[in-house]
């Protein structure tokens, strides 16, 4: 099983490595990068190369580690209980698998996202270290050890909104996504966009990175923003001649917003065109 990239996914070399490697030292695979560079995409094209089941685990800032193992519904219990029900006399019945548990019975060795680990809190990779690295926990409801029929691959992504524990990271391969260089977003436009006139994208890849250059923006667009940039360009008919009068001062590209995403920012836009700078 090797990596290296899809048909609508662009691989680096260096990205590339570090999925292998990570597989191979059989650690989870820690990607880190700019938002929009493809973190939470890249579990999806691992999954689809490898011919591999996704489950993913969108962790949000009022996740917990234990949802990932399991849930006990008492309340469940204690309403069927009133109610008479037979199914209170198993406790199983009451137990919810979380993503762990589901990804750790599985038949067959699955791809595991967990999305965006540092929106929660700080705590709750530390509280996963156990799972993640014997591949088994403790149900004290049921009396017994789930363990894992085969590891999964594991991919972990961040957005550096929090620092992560030592420990953690330890037990992790580390791999930052850096900003794709003119060549490498040239790639990337043309597996969304195969028909795409080249001095059009010139042009438009030429606008883009000029923007990300000017300096205090709070947010500066990312690869996601530019496709559908690009997008709204071809469904507006416009042509490589109109974005070479862009010089982002006297003239603004059109469909800024799909590239702007806050207030700040258009703001600045417009102070820059009012001195002409």
């Amino acid at each position: 099983m090797i990596f290296q990239g899809t048909e609508t996914y662009v691989a680096t070399r260096e990205l590339s490595v570090a999925v292998n490697a990570a597989v191979t030292l059989e650690k989870p695979l820690l990607v880190k990068g700019e938002p929009g560079t493809g973190k939470t995409l890249l579990a999806f094209e691992i999954a689809k190369a490898l011919n591999k089941k996704l489950i993913t685990w969108h962790i949000k800032s009022t996740t917990i580690a234990q949802q990932g193992l399991y849930e006990y519904d008492a309340v469940s219990r204690l309403r069927d209980s009133q109610l008479g029900d037979e199914r209170v006399r198993d406790i199983a019945n009451y137990i919810v698998k979380g993503k762990l548990w589901e990804a750790f019975e599985s038949d067959e060795q699955v791809v595991l996202l967990i999305d965006e680990i540092d929106k929660a809190d700080i705590e709750f990779p530390n509280d996963l270290l156990l799972e993640l690295d014997k591949m088994e926990f403790y149900v004290y409801e049921l009396q017994k050890t789930i363990r894992a029929k085969h590891r999964p691959i594991i991919i972990i992504t961040s957005n550096n909104e929090k620092e992560l524990p030592d420990a953690f990271l330890r037990r992790c391969f580390f791999y930052y996504i850096t900003f794709p260089d003119p060549a490498t977003m040239q790639e990337i436009i043309q597996v969304h966009y195969p028909d795409i006139e080249q001095e059009l994208m010139d042009n438009a890849m030429k606008v883009f990175y000029n923007i990300r250059e000017v300096k205090g923006l709070k947010k500066k667009p990312s690869t996601s923003e530019l496709i559908d940039w690009i997008r709204l360009l071809n469904y507006g008919k416009h042509t490589a001649k109109e974005l070479e009068n862009v010089d982002l001062v006297a003239t603004l590209p059109p469909y800024m917003g799909s590239m702007l995403k806050n207030e700040q920012d258009f703001t600045l836009f417009e102070r820059l065109r009012r001195f002409g700078r």
